[in-house]
């Protein structure tokens, strides 16, 4: 086993480390949620966790780490007599985003339960993480169902395996941590809840810090051994203040007047539910064990809400995480500091305290540097934010309600044109594509899942997970004879099973084709059409689709967000979308069929629907900037645009397309362009009636259309 970075090393990131610590010293407090951008020692710090916490002693021979002075009465492994355990240190178990179902909670032997009556139980990770940490890596991608499983057993310390009327159950407590890069997509805000504490990490933008950040990372990649051993002690001495603050926490008193200031903090800042409270009770009190006090202090509230509060403060995905610190201060001003009972003045906050040589494990206490480098330079003063440069023209009045500063683009005649703010979005029905797909879970279009409703059977293909029982007792009922049956016993055998056939919903590529030409150029228009589009996209995130988004205008076609699960990404890029210029229809529809695919050889299972906004102009032929489908370089741009619809619907490409053209003379070319794609079109003005959604879900492919007509 490779020597794992050292906690104490990880340069920077305090809050990471004070809320991993926090949960190391209490539990109960919930777990913690990573979120930051790629490359900020994220899992570093999460894996070097684990060396941190104390042994456990284990009852020797049990799959399941029962305690020996308190095992689980109902362990699978049990009963298990009095006696001495084996100490063995904390596990750390990883859960691949790629698990199976079994695999997380367990196998149970189907067949020898029905056919001799034995719970053959064949333990998962929930097991192997009893008393120790699971962490869960880009937590955001893992399937719904496994979320589900994971922090059910989070909350209620057990997991349970059902099969067909036969259980098992093991106790699964452990300190449950998540990491993810938001920009890969978020988690729904009711799983955003289950997870006590969260964090949002940022790579350091201070030249110096970086420069250690580097130094560190080579020395251990040089001697793993040697460096890990450089901070040994510091690692020592933390561990150390863990199990004191185990010790000290159920000596903590947590006074009438810091249980007010939770309740008015979580109620100013109109958090959901009751959890957000009980969590800040036992993180104010998981503080105080961690400073060395017996006491919960106005500061030990003050930083258990920016830990605890601010991923519940989210409503949509387009709200940013955080909590306004001003608003905090208020509210805990209004409320008398209690007087401690004669306790000493706190430690110095969190697990900065100490590292070697430089006072402090950031190495950014200005001694000597960690590895014996030159002193690292001072970082040059930052301008303070009011500054402005010399000799710069002053700003302007400005109303309050101004929309802040967009990007400039051209419209058709070279006129600079800004980009304007999307209307309010509105709440849509389902949009669905027809047929059955096999896609990833979700909650969009009807599909073969692993979970919903029982529409069948059959032969399982691998490992059995979900029994058909009466396709099974159908299949074995006549060979009992002949294998000898007495009793009342069923004499079972392998080839009987059946697994059972479940629909349920899938997630989609909801992939939006949007005109950015100087014909949409019009504010009110193009506002209207990007709150339309800010709608879908919070429909797609609700519903757990990818989302891809391209514009055309100009000369060409681009792909402004590639397929992804992040649909604030999309809706920052939509913001920011200029306008002006020719109308290169054929162009978009080409770089759509494109990216479509691509994206099919990426996930042939997940089924795409397009979203064409536009008023069906084409000015311009236009180029994908591709060579392989850019051969719409010359030519009539309304005849390569109906062949590029045209392409798209005969690859059974679902379409709709929302119709933006206005002013008393309608040409109808929007309609043209739906009847070559094989979809419906939608007016701008009726995008906020029922009938969107109608058209949508009602959306027929080439292939059922081919089908009828045969």
């Amino acid at each position: 086993m490779s020597t794992p970075y050292p906690f104490t090393a990880v340069v920077g990131q305090s809050d990471l480390r004070l809320a991993l610590l926090l949960n190391a010293v209490s539990p109960a407090v919930g777990g913690v949620l990573v979120r930051g951008e790629k490359g900020t020692a994220k899992s570093t710090a999460v894996r070097a966790l684990s060396a941190l916490l104390p042994q456990v002693d284990v009852v020797p021979g049990c799959r399941f780490s029962c305690a020996p002075a308190a095992p689980d009465p109902g362990c699978p492994d049990g009963p298990h007599e009095g006696g001495s355990g084996t100490a063995r240190p904390a596990r750390m178990v990883e859960l691949p985003v790629g698990a199976s179902e079994d695999r997380l909670v367990g196998a149970l032997d189907i067949e020898r339960a029905l056919a001799e009556g034995v719970k053959a139980f064949e333990p998962g990770l929930l097991a192997d993480a009893h008393r120790g940490i699971l962490y869960v890596d880009e937590v955001n991608l893992l399937h719904d169902h496994l979320i589900d499983l994971l922090l059910d057993a989070a909350a209620m310390g057990a997991s349970y395996v059902e099969r067909e009327g036969v259980s098992v159950r093991h106790a699964a407590r452990f300190l449950l941590v998540g990491t993810m890069n938001p920009e890969e997509g978020e988690l729904r805000p009711q799983l955003l809840d289950r997870f006590g504490l969260t964090v949002e990490v940022a790579a350091s933008r201070e030249p110096a810090q970086r420069v250690e950040v580097v130094r560190r990372r080579l020395a251990y990649e040089d001697d793993p051994a040697a460096f890990a051993g450089r901070w040994a002690g510091d690692e020592q001495e933390v561990r150390a203040r863990v199990v004191a603050a185990r010790a000290l926490l159920p000596q903590v008193r947590l006074g009438d007047t810091c249980l007010l200031q939770i309740a008015a903090t979580c109620a100013g800042f109109e958090v959901d539910g009751m959890r957000a409270d009980i969590v800040m009770a036992r993180t104010a009190t998981a503080l105080a064990a961690w400073a060395g006090r017996t006491d919960v202090r106005k500061e030990d509230v003050r930083r258990a809400a920016l830990l605890a509060l601010p991923h519940r403060r989210r409503r949509n995905p387009f709200d940013a995480p955080g909590l306004d610190e001003d608003k905090l201060d208020e509210i805990l001003d209004g409320f008398p500091d209690e007087e401690p009972e004669n306790e000493p003045d706190p430690e110095p906050e969190g697990p900065d305290d100490g590292g070697p040589q430089d006072g402090g494990p950031d190495g950014g206490g200005g001694g000597i540097p960690p590895q014996g480098g030159p002193e690292a330079p001072e970082a040059p003063e930052a301008p303070a934010p009011d500054a402005a440069p010399e000799n710069a023209p002053e700003a302007g009045p400005e109303s309050p309600d101004s929309p802040a500063p967009q990007p400039a683009s051209q419209d058709g005649a070279g006129r600079e044109q800004a980009a304007v703010r999307a209307a309010e979005p509105f709440r849509t029905k389902m949009l669905s594509v027809p047929g059955l797909g096999e896609g990833a879970s979700g909650r969009r279009s009807r599909a073969r899942t692993a979970h919903g409703r029982t529409t069948g059977a059959q032969r399982p293909r691998g490992q059995l997970t979900k029994l058909h029982l009466a396709a099974t007792v159908h299949a074995a009922a006549p060979h009992q004879k002949a294998r000898g049956r007495t009793g009342r016993g069923l004499v079972v055998r392998k080839d009987d099973l059946r697994q059972a056939t479940r629909e349920g919903r899938e997630g989609n590529l909801v992939l939006f084709v949007v005109d950015a030409s100087g014909s949409m150029a019009a504010r009110q228009r193009m506002g209207a059409v990007k709150g339309a589009v800010l709608s879908l996209l919070l429909d797609a995130y609700q519903r757990r689709d990818k989302v891809g988004l391209i514009t055309f205008r100009g000369s060409a076609a681009e792909l402004a967000l590639p397929p992804t699960s992040s649909v604030d990404a999309a809706a920052t890029r939509l913001e920011q979308l200029p306008t002006g210029g020719r109308t290169p229809l054929a162009a978009g529809l080409l770089k759509a069929h494109e990216v479509l695919r691509i994206e099919r050889l990426r996930d042939p299972s997940r089924r795409p629907l397009l979203v064409v906004v536009t008023d069906g102009r084409a000015t311009s032929a236009g180029s994908t900037g591709s060579t392989g489908s850019a051969g719409a370089a010359g030519g009539d741009p309304r005849a390569l645009a109906g062949r590029s619809a045209r392409l798209l619907q005969a690859e059974g490409v679902a379409s709709v397309v929302v119709d933006c053209e206005s002013g008393p003379v309608r040409l109808g070319l929007a309609g043209v362009l739906a009847a070559d794609l094989g979809g419906p079109a939608v007016t701008l003005d009726g995008l906020r009636a029922d009938s969107l959604a109608g058209l949508v879900k009602n959306v027929r492919t080439a292939s059922d259309t081919h089908r009828r007509a045969a």
